[in-house]
């Protein structure tokens, strides 16, 4: 609802109150849009991410020795039906990266719940022939046939 749907009336008598009411509903409703609309703000070691519409935080990925690598976030959308080869075009144009398979283990650990359980295309080749896949059903990684058409998922990454 627009701000200049709102009039604030101005005598004060028995007659004001109900439109004194029907504002404070209206104004009510108006902040709730409004909250909804806002970014989310992470503070992060030392650092502030602001996640846009329908982004989730999914956590801190690791280096091989336990040291922060950097933080993932995952974008909003999915393609369906896709090849290793489009997927990765699909990510580019979608604002991100396809996954790495350690971030795609972070993902089905923290953030299942936003994946069909289905396999989800990495960014990683097992193969000249094949690349990773991340089951979001079971959890377990496989490789298969690039050609294959599966889903796909988009992130990007801040430093930790």
């Amino acid at each position: 609802m627009p701000a200049e749907d709102i009039t604030i009336p101005l005598s004060v008598n028995s007659l004001a109150l109900p439109a004194a009411r029907d504002l404070h509903a209206k104004l009510g409703e108006l902040i709730s849009k409004l909250e909804a609309d806002l970014p989310t703000t992470y503070s992060l070691t030392g650092f502030d991410l602001t996640l846009a519409k329908g982004e989730r935080y999914a956590g801190l990925v690791l280096n091989e020795d336990g040291t922060p690598s950097h933080h993932l976030v995952l974008l909003p959308g999915q393609a369906e039906d896709i090849d290793w080869p489009d997927a990765i075009e699909w990510a580019s144009k979608a604002g991100g990266e396809l996954p790495t398979r350690r971030e795609q283990a972070l993902l089905f650990a923290n953030l299942k719940g936003s994946f069909e359980a289905r396999g989800y295309w990495s960014s990683e080749q097992s193969s000249d022939d094949d690349a990773w896949y991340q089951n979001f059903r079971y959890g377990c990684q496989h490789g298969y046939d690039k050609s294959a058409e599966l889903r796909a998922r988009a992130v990007r990454r801040f430093a930790a």
